[in-house]
């Protein structure tokens, strides 16, 4: 592919660590003493869920996260940390795609009604994808460097 200044498979790079940061930023402005200590962002995310216009938000909310709120808090942020470092890093970038775009689904689905947060959800899934699809990895990653994928 011919571009400007870098190559194609630089530019995917350039898009992957763009992702990354921005799931490192996610993670770095997060309270965490209030999501692990006061269980703020778990508690925030119950009363999201428990006025949910869709009842299997509840009911799935209920059955996952609220038995095991401290354990949740910890998968949440430290989710975010590893997405941003594996693409940033781009180490097991396949899987923190999918796992990136999967996290921004449920984003999507729990803030439903919010349309203030469905913009970054929403872009940083379609980042996702062209990552994924194009093999964003080809380029200044660990995975290529170690011929992992």
């Amino acid at each position: 592919m011919q571009t400007v200044w870098l190559t194609g498979a630089e530019w995917l790079a350039v898009l992957r660590i763009g992702l990354g940061l921005w799931w490192l930023e996610s993670w770095r402005h997060k309270d965490k003493k209030g999501w692990f200590e006061r269980g703020t962002g778990i508690a925030w995310a119950a009363d999201v869920a428990d006025k949910h216009r869709w009842a299997a938000v509840k009911s799935g909310f209920d059955t996952v996260v609220a038995p095991r709120p401290k354990l949740m808090a910890y998968v949440v942020v430290y989710a975010e940390l590893a997405l941003g470092l594996g693409l940033i890093g781009g180490f097991l970038t396949p899987v923190a795609l999918v796992g990136g775009l999967l996290l921004n689904l449920l984003y999507l689905v729990l803030m439903i009604h919010d349309w203030a947060e469905q913009g970054q959800n929403a872009m940083m899934a379609l980042i996702s994808v062209v990552a994924l699809f194009a093999v964003s990895w080809q380029a200044w990653s660990l995975d290529h460097a170690i011929g992992l994928f």
